[in-house]
Formats: structure tokens, C-alpha cells, sequence
């Protein structure tokens, strides 16, 4: 027995509305729902919800680094261009990125408001098939040149 797939990610934030922009604006989720100041339900179009919101208050302590618990949450795109734009428009926003690549997969990190860590990437399988365990840093110019056809 297993179950069907993962349903959601449910986020704890500090900032209701700084999170609701991040979401929306930086990830092009769609609000479904909103529960006063206490909690959005967002989708990427399939589900009533892919990421729930829930307002935990101002005074919450951010994430600690090195303490167990969720380390980051991923959405995946299609191409190296989607990654490529994705860079751009984070880059003009001045959000931090941190962008790896596994072999496997190009990712970049950022966090939203509340220091959540969330990952951008795209799957890179069709060339290599198996993460051996390394990752290097991948250059902004190796992204960027994806965007250089428009």
C-alpha cells in the first residue's frame, strides 16, 4: 500500500501578504482560496491546491539552518529556457539564488519571505542518468545564454 501521489506543501509564514505576492507574483501560482488572514490555497492549475499558506505571525523565528525538518520544496520546469527566465526575473528582484548543477538536474535555490528554501529546476535525465553524489556551481553565463535566442 502507497499512497496516490503528494497532495500539497503546506508552508508556515510570517507575512501572509509578502508570502501571497511571492507565490504569486515570483512563481505564477494562483490563489484558489483565502481564509481570512490565516491561511491562501495556491495552484499550479490541476488541484484545487499544489502550496497552502498558513499565517503563523510576525513573531515567528525563521527556519534554522542546521535543525531537522524540511530542507527545501521544488517545482520543475520544462526547459533551460523556463529555468533561464525564472533566473532572470529572480535576478531583477534581487531575491538570493544560490544555482547547482547536479548532472542530473539544473537547480536554482531561493528563499521567500519567511526563509523557506525553494528550488527551481529542470530535469536533465536524458543526459545523465545517474547523480553520483556531485555538484558543481553553474555559472550565470551558462544560464543566461538560454535566453539569448529571444
Amino acid at each position: 500500500m502507497k499512497p496516490n501521489h503528494l497532495g500539497h506543501v503546506h508552508i508556515k509564514v510570517n507575512d501572509l501578504n509578502k508570502a501571497e505576492k511571492f507565490y504569486t507574483n515570483m512563481l505564477g501560482l494562483e490563489i484558489t482560496e483565502k481564509v481570512g488572514n490565516e491561511f491562501i490555497f495556491l495552484s499550479l492549475g490541476k488541484h484545487h491546491h499544489d502550496v497552502a499558506l498558513m499565517n503563523v505571525g510576525k513573531n515567528a523565528p525563521y527556519p534554522k539552518e542546521f535543525s531537522t525538518g524540511l530542507f527545501h520544496f521544488a517545482f520543475e520546469v520544462k526547459s533551460m529556457k523556463e529555468f533561464a527566465k525564472f533566473y532572470k526575473k529572480f535576478k531583477l528582484h534581487k531575491l538570493p539564488i544560490t544555482t547547482v548543477d547536479y548532472g542530473i538536474s539544473k537547480a536554482m535555490y531561493t528563499r521567500d519571505p519567511s526563509h523557506n528554501v525553494v528550488e527551481i529546476y529542470v530535469d536533465t535525465r536524458n543526459k545523465v542518468k545517474h547523480w553520483k553524489g556531485h555538484t558543481k556551481l553553474l555559472a550565470e553565463e551558462a544560464i543566461l545564454e538560454y535566453l539569448k535566442e529571444e
